[in-house]
């Protein structure tokens, strides 16, 4: 049931044009504060420290980017577009390779990673699963955990068994970074922890009794381990499944929570053309949302809104036309305008972006569903570039940032509008009654360009302001609101940020290039403004006490208010691509506000002088506005010397230098050998696995009658490629060989009579689900007729496992091969033994390479062998030429090394390309395993694509020294179905960054276990 709370709260005003926004009742405010240490939160927001809190979040994957220092530099990066807290999924399969044991080591430093995140001033929300899903391999699950007969994400006594392994390992390194914590985090003395919430399940839609014991228990289990902090779980989409007890609302399923969230991707699609379509309107999800448990927010009604996942962009898969770049301009600049802004009205003040940074799938992390790249669209690209959402973005964050009045507002009543095309969100603060006005289009008007005023009652009167929207676009206006010692009675323009600079406010406020903008200020009297830069005209209301300045938005005006009752004022007005220069950092004196540079990174006051460090794309000047403490200016360590600039702060006399070019050399040298000996007939097998016997038997797939259990996980191969060799005897006359067999996404099987190439076949692309299992029928030699013993040799490539988003035990679909028949002449079936003998990753479930870890090798001969590393000799290989004029049926390696001499002092991403970059796919039909000083960095199907740029990170790639790639191309041998050009490019470059350290792992095949 609907509570009727809200009704006394509203201001009253006169009646809306039809479709007008209306507040619904749909939050309880008279529900008490609950509180978990320094973390609290009521209906209306969370609460830190007693302070209220609008939560600020982007979603960024450590198991996506396995440069551990680099994971810094995202931090930084989230932290300069604007920011406040970073959510976390950990990935259960990438920290445990066998049943008992569990890494958190080198590239899987949870304690590091999470002292990082407090260092950068970032606060954490943990999402350690079980089940996370993020278009990983079984979602997350750790392969042994497929041959469980135990139903995952119930309370099977088996499953549990298995999931509090893990979660007594990762409880203990949330609970010790918790902002309720001790001090005793690795980070050490003073370093008590920045996770404020931690996410117990993901997406459990299902919501048997089974399920609500198995929820029990998860949060029992964390509250046993030492979590403090509020406890949540994220609903897949709005079915008001596991809210807190208490609420009242119909048909919620209640849970053992203390929050309910939820996540949504509403926004349209990428066409096939690659351009962006917005098919969906923002939707009310909260205050003024239909209510009721599909209503979003309005399902749990004494806690705050909050969405765990909103869309950042979208996943790509196996055979599109390449969409990321669409994705990232569909769910990009005005996309976030208009959707998250919808969200902040409706009251959802806990909002996470999905992705913020999404990396790479490297290795055999994907699941069947997203091939290597995990770019998603997001504000910083997979080459770690600030794309211009994440600039957008940082504009957005500046607001929340300089006004926590934006924290715990409720509907405010509505305004008036003179266009019917027009929507008007307004939002006070219970507190200081300021406002928050959301100006955007109606879903119904087409976007159109519109002029048009809002009437409205503010807290220092009533108002009527002209108002312009170009499109699909929202502006975010604040009134009524104090920042500093000024008051700001409203403006059309936005504001991106409040600070000091020297003695005086500064006030950032911007808008869309040649639109006019208006602001009002109140005074007790007449101030003086001087303008300073630009151009402005003002006038002064007595009787108000308002002044009000018009102006254009061109370029940047800078006004200096002084006088009036009031401290002196620097007001700068700039358009939207001028304020885009502009970022907010912070130091112990206040906040600084820095132009110039493309990301500042960090701030800092040593001895009276502001140390600040970042990255600079194009030579220019820096222009600083800071506390009056500061009289002085050092860059990435080295003195800037200034001036006084005209606009009230201090300006860099030179321009400070941009990165200099990086020389890429090309690769030669190849050299290359055959990969696929499993298929000769005298290939020795005979410390292989014998097929067949008491194996585990968990699969969902049916298999034919007789069969024996074929999958390649019940014999401890969880990624990538596997082998079978099968005996039988050829006088029953064998005609054709049907193949049955699980290979996720664009998964490959080919197979051999007696050493010859007899077919293979694939799992079908350009399916954004796609079909994991396939079946085919191979034509035998007549030779297979032939009396005796004969060898059928198999690979199958396991492109991934199925994710369990709905609780099924999808992820324990068959991988491998599941049956194989053989048929007489005329197709009549008949039952011939075959004894088979399977081979993957050497030692199954005992990881050769622990460094590395699970995700990086499969079972290919060459990866047993180490040829894949970069000390391995590969001396008396054949001398080759890239591209390739032929090639032979089954897996060729081809080797190269090469030096690279990046300028010390600058951080950029180079990448390896294939064939022609501008094409999503090739005519040659092959497939490349692409190995980059012995790590697994993804891989490249040439007709299937869409990916041909594969981005190594830095501390992978060593960009000043000796590199090494190895390429395991896997091919059917027909005429043009061989490795094209491979080269290097730069997809990024920039003078600054962060020191990286090449990651440690073994170099030589006897290194490995």
């Amino acid at each position: 049931m609907k509570r009727a709370f809200l009704s006394a709260l509203l201001l009253t005003a006169a009646p809306l044009p039809a479709m007008a926004q209306e507040a619904k009742p749909t939050a309880d405010l008279s529900a008490p504060v609950q509180t978990f240490g320094r973390v609290s939160f009521d209906a209306r927001s969370l609460m830190i420290d007693g302070k209220r809190q609008v939560i600020w979040s982007g979603e960024f994957h450590p198991f996506r980017l396995p440069s551990p220092d680099l994971w810094r530099d995202v931090l930084q990066k989230m932290k300069a577009s604007g920011f406040n807290t970073v959510a976390l999924y950990f990935d259960w399969g990438y920290h445990s390779p066998k049943q008992g044991v569990y890494d958190f080591s080198g590239i899987r430093d949870l304690d590091r990673l999470l002292t990082m995140a407090e260092e950068e001033g970032l606060w954490v929300m943990t999402r350690a699963g079980p089940y996370v899903n993020a278009e990983v391999s079984r979602g997350g699950f750790p392969g042994w955990l497929v041959n469980q007969k135990g139903r995952a994400r119930t309370d099977d006594p088996e499953y549990m068994a298995a999931a509090d392994e893990w979660l007594t390992q990762i409880n203990a390194i949330i609970a010790r970074h918790q902002i309720n914590g001790d001090g005793e985090g690795r980070g050490g003395k003073g370093h008590k922890g920045s996770v404020i919430l931690h996410q117990i399940e993901n997406e459990l839609a299902l919501t048997t009794p089974a399920q609500r014991r198995y929820m029990d228990h998860l949060y029992a289990k964390a509250r046993a381990d030492g979590i403090t902090v509020p406890i949540f779980h994220n609903d897949q989409g709005r079915n008001g499944y596991w809210v807190p007890e208490g609420s009242s609302v119909d048909k919620v399923v209640h849970g053992p929570n203390d929050m309910y969230a939820f996540d949504g991707y509403p926004g349209g699609t990428c066409t096939v053309e690659g351009k962006p379509t917005r098919s969906v309107a923002a939707p009310d999800w909260g205050f003024y949302g239909p209510g009721g448990a599909k209503g979003g927010a309005s399902a749990s009604p004494k806690t705050p809104g909050f969405l765990a996942e909103f869309g950042g962009g979208w996943f790509d898969y196996w055979g599109s036309n390449g969409s990321y770049e669409c994705n990232a301009i569909q769910r990009g600049k005005r996309f976030q305008r208009v959707f998250y802004g919808t969200n902040l009205a409706n009251g959802i003040g806990i909002q996470s972006f999905y992705m913020v940074y999404g990396g790479t799938s490297w290795g055999w992390l994907p699941a069947p569903v997203v091939f290597t790249s995990y770019d998603y669209g997001a504000a910083i690209s997979e080459a770690r570039g600030l794309r211009e959402k994440a600039m957008e973005m940082k504009q957005l964050g500046g607001l929340i940032a300089s006004v926590p009045d934006l924290a715990g507002m409720i509907p405010a009543g509505t305004p008036e509008i003179s266009s019917p095309n027009i929507q008007v969100y307004h939002n006070k603060s219970l507190e200081t009654d300021a406002r928050f006005l959301m100006v955007t289009h109606k879903p119904s008007n087409g976007q159109t360009d519109d002029s048009f005023t809002v009437t409205a009652a503010l807290p220092d009167g009533r108002y009527t302001f002209p108002m312009r929207l170009n499109g699909f676009d929202a502006k975010w206006l604040v009134a009524g609101v104090n920042l500093g010692g000024q008051r700001l009675v409203y403006s059309t323009s936005e504001l991106q940020s409040a600070s000091k600079t020297g003695d005086a406010d500064l006030l950032l406020l911007y808008g869309r290039a040649g639109e006019t903008g208006e602001t009002v200020l109140r005074y007790t009297s007449a101030p003086k403004v001087e303008v300073l830069e630009g151009a402005a005209t003002s006038a002064f209301d007595a009787a108000k006490g308002d002044l009000k300045l018009t102006y254009t938005h061109k370029g940047r005006s800078v006004l200096r208010v002084s006088g009036g009752g009031r401290g002196d004022l620097i007001l700068i007005l700039a358009d939207e691509a001028e304020g885009a220069h502009y970022t907010r950092a912070q130091t112990a004196a206040g906040t600084v506000l820095v132009r110039g540079p493309e990301l500042v990174r960090s701030a800092a006051l040593k001895s009276g002088g502001l140390a600040l460090t970042g990255d600079i794309a194009q030579p220019g000047a820096i222009e600083v506005w800071a506390p009056a403490i500061v009289r002085s200016l050092t860059w990435n360590g080295a003195r800037v010397a200034t001036k006084a600039s005209v606009a009230g702060g201090m300006n860099s006399t030179t321009s400070l230098p941009g990165p200099a070019p990086i020389a890429l050399p090309a690769l030669t040298g190849w050299r290359m050998a055959k990969g696929s000996p499993e298929a000769d007939p005298k290939f020795d097998d005979s410390a292989w696995q014998a097929v067949g016997g008491n194996r585990p038997n968990a699969s969902i797939t049916q298999r034919p009658d007789g069969q024996p259990n074929l999958g390649m996980d019940a014999y401890g191969f969880h990624e990538g490629d596997v082998w079978y060799r099968g005996r039988f005897d050829g006088t029953a006359g064998a005609k054709t060989v049907s193949l049955f067999y699980g290979a996720g996404g664009s998964g490959l099987v080919q197979a051999w009579l007696d050493g010859k190439f007899i077919g293979q076949a694939e799992t079908p692309g350009g399916i954004p689900r796609p079909i994991t299992t396939g079946t085919v029928t191979l034509d035998l030699p007549p030779e297979a007729q032939a009396s005796g013993s004969h060898v059928l040799s198999v690979i199958v490539r396991n492109n991934g496992h199925n994710w369990d988003l709905d609780a099924d035990d999808f992820h324990k679909e068959a991988r491998g091969l599941i049956s194989a028949s053989i048929s007489q002449p005329g197709g009549r079936s008949f039952a011939v033994p075959i004894a088979w003998k399977i081979q993957g990753k050497r030692g199954g479930e005992d990881l050769a390479d622990p460094v590395r870890g699970i995700a990086n090798n499969g079972g290919l001969h060459g990866e047993r062998m180490g040829w894949h590393l970069p000390g391995f000799d590969d001396r008396k290989w054949t001398a080759a030429t890239v591209p390739a004029t032929s090639a032979e049926p089954g897996t060729t390696w081809y080797r190269t090394a090469f030096d690279l001499a990046a300028p010390k002092g600058q951080d950029a991403t180079i990448a390896l390309a294939f064939g022609d970059t501008e094409s999503p796919r090739s005519v040659a039909k092959y497939r490349v395993l692409i190995f980059v000083n012995g790590w697994n960095m993804g891989q490249f199907v040439a007709h299937v694509g869409p990916q041909r740029v594969f981005p190594i990170p830095e501390g992978i790639l060593n960009h000043r020294g000796t590199n090494h790639v190895a390429l395991a191309v896997t091919s059917d041998g027909a005429p043009g179905d061989a490795l094209e050009a491979v080269k290097l490019v730069t997809l990024r470059n920039v003078r600054g960054g962060i020191p990286v350290q090449t990651v440690s792992a073994p170099v030589r095949p006897d290194q490995l276990k």
